[in-house]
């Protein structure tokens, strides 16, 4: 069909045919409106990427007739004309806009190409509770590309009740927009968790003093003795602590290690001789943790289970404990600290050393941290001072759990 000058009533009264036909126009090159079988009619522009007769040719939509008017489509017509003379591609740039990936690919990548080949599977794990739980219902849908420092500013404000947790889930968004950047998923520098101030954290240490201890170590001999019923909230039956989670409080308690650690513990990491556990793998990696004497004679008078390979057996053949929560929840009822965490016996542990005169370097090296300026501090230190300072934390807090109280 020849080109003619569109007008509104030129669209209007075309008719449909028994195929689809295009009428272009002459004021704009390549400008039309396409009239399909079904009587629809909808503006096209029709160009050639990078032109010549070999270059790719396009016919993209430009929009519904109705939706838009002639002169709407037209204008829209020019901008692309005059974006193709600059060597531009407006079809191709809108579907890379359609195909560009969005962030649930980005969180998908984050834990296939980062997360399990860098960090341990307890990191992982959490990572991916944050995706599920947080970033995913929050931007799964959106484009990697079109999330803005605002959207990011709002949500982290959104968590402002729960602080600690809106810095971790912050953390781990401004990882991902930097991989984006090297996956070439933004442009560098472009992270818009930049700049983004966290919120203030309330310290959580919470160290036993020595009547705590003291409590604490009532709790757990009450435990131990079967006196002990705890009812669970929503249950009717009492709960009766088992042996074998007071032993890993009391691991716990006199080693400073993390709860994983104990919990996964296998006897063939057991190093009586050598008065430590030799774990191959930590969360800061392979390391030893070193044994005061409570914490041998604890571990020599565990029983051992032939088909089961772990110090801390579980409800499961072969199996460790998982289940702390609810023997937690018992000893820290019966010893009235009700704001104790599992966490905290490990500060506890490290506050004994540091309130004995020990160096930080020592208390480091014992509990294990990764940090790279002290860790390179603690090279020089050797296993008989590691073992005195374990010693002398175990006695004290082994004093104190068995120290009489008045009543």
């Amino acid at each position: 069909m020849e080109p003619q000058k569109l007008t509104k009533r030129v669209i209007d009264g075309a008719l449909p045919s028994d195929r689809r036909y295009v009428m272009w126009d002459t004021r704009i090159p390549g400008f039309g409106v396409r009239i399909e079988q079904s009587g629809r009619k909808v503006f096209v522009f029709k160009y050639r990427v990078g032109g010549g007769r070999t270059a790719t040719r396009r016919e993209p939509v430009v929009g519904k007739y109705g939706m838009l008017t002639l002169d709407q489509a037209r204008e829209i017509a020019m901008d692309w004309a005059a974006e193709i003379r600059r060597g531009g591609d407006p079809c191709g740039e809108r579907h890379e806009k359609r195909v560009a990936p969005r962030m649930f690919d980005l969180f998908e990548r984050y834990i296939t190409d980062h997360a399990k080949p860098h960090k341990k599977a307890s990191s992982v794990e959490d990572d991916e509770r944050i995706i599920r739980t947080f970033v995913g219902p929050a931007f799964g849908k959106r484009k990697v590309a079109e999330v803005t420092r605002s959207d990011i500013d709002r949500f982290h404000k959104s968590l402002s009740e729960t602080p600690y947790r809106a810095n971790r889930v912050l953390a781990m968004l401004s990882k991902a927009f930097n991989l984006a950047e090297v996956w070439e998923w933004r442009p560098d520098g472009s992270n818009p968790c930049r700049h983004i101030k966290k919120f203030r954290e309330d310290r959580r240490e919470r160290f036993l003093s020595a009547d705590e201890f003291a409590r604490l170590g009532d709790a757990l001999s009450e435990a131990e003795s079967g006196d002990m019923a705890y009812t669970r909230p929503g249950r009717s039956s009492p709960y009766f602590v088992p042996p074998q989670a007071v032993a890993a409080l009391r691991l716990l308690i006199f080693t400073g290690a993390r709860r994983g650690e104990i919990l996964k513990l296998k006897w063939d990491f057991v190093n009586f001789a050598e008065s430590r556990l030799e774990l191959p793998d930590s969360k800061t990696g392979a390391k030893f943790v070193y044994l005061p004497a409570p914490a041998l004679k604890l571990l020599s008078e565990l029983p051992r289970g032939l088909d089961n390979p772990y110090v801390i057996p579980g409800v499961k053949p072969g199996s460790h404990l998982v289940n702390m929560k609810d023997p937690w929840s018992a000893i820290r009822e019966a010893a009235g600290l009700p704001d104790l965490r599992i966490h905290d016996l490990r500060h506890s542990f490290a506050s004994v050393g540091a309130g004995g005169g020990m160096s930080l370097p020592v208390i480091g090296a014992l509990l294990g941290h990764k940090e790279t300026s002290t860790t390179a501090r603690y090279a020089h230190l050797s296993d008989d001072p590691l073992r005195n300072a374990v010693e002398a934390i175990g006695k004290r807090i082994d004093g104190a759990m068995n120290t009489p109280r008045r009543i």
